[in-house]
């Protein structure tokens, strides 16, 4: 996809969709926030964590989980895992971002049902 093709890909998005964004680094929860917020995404809630993503999705009703693979206590793949394992939760599209590349913890993450699985460093070209 062009970079002139992202408007017209995003046309059917519900730029309103409450999103999750899970990491315990605060640079990175900030980054993706703001590279959210330049795709005119406006309602977006942050954890530090899987214990307190956990807590906020007891809360609140996600469209989408975005989180970081490697967190203390509750790992991105647990987190992961418990989304899925509950009937309420199962059905948000949950993308991993993660420093992460190794071929078993894809596979672990696609066999535990992950949405799409980003390797960082990434770039965003908006």
């Amino acid at each position: 996809m062009s970079f002139n093709e992202i408007p017209a890909a995003m046309s059917n998005i519900d730029l309103d969709m409450k999103i999750l964004v899970v990491d315990d680094q605060i640079t990175m929860t900030r980054i993706i926030k703001n590279l959210l917020g330049q795709l005119h995404f406006t309602n977006i809630d942050t954890a530090s964590d899987g214990d307190h993503a956990i807590a906020q999705l007891r809360l609140h009703r996600y469209s989408l989980i975005i989180s970081d693979w490697n967190m203390e206590r509750v790992s991105g793949l647990s987190l992961l895992k418990h989304v899925r394992a509950d009937k309420d939760l199962c059905d948000i599209p949950f993308i991993m971002i993660t420093a992460e590349s190794k071929v078993d913890n894809i596979v672990a993450a696609k066999e535990s049902g992950v949405s799409n699985y980003i390797v960082k460093p990434f770039t965003c070209l908006l």
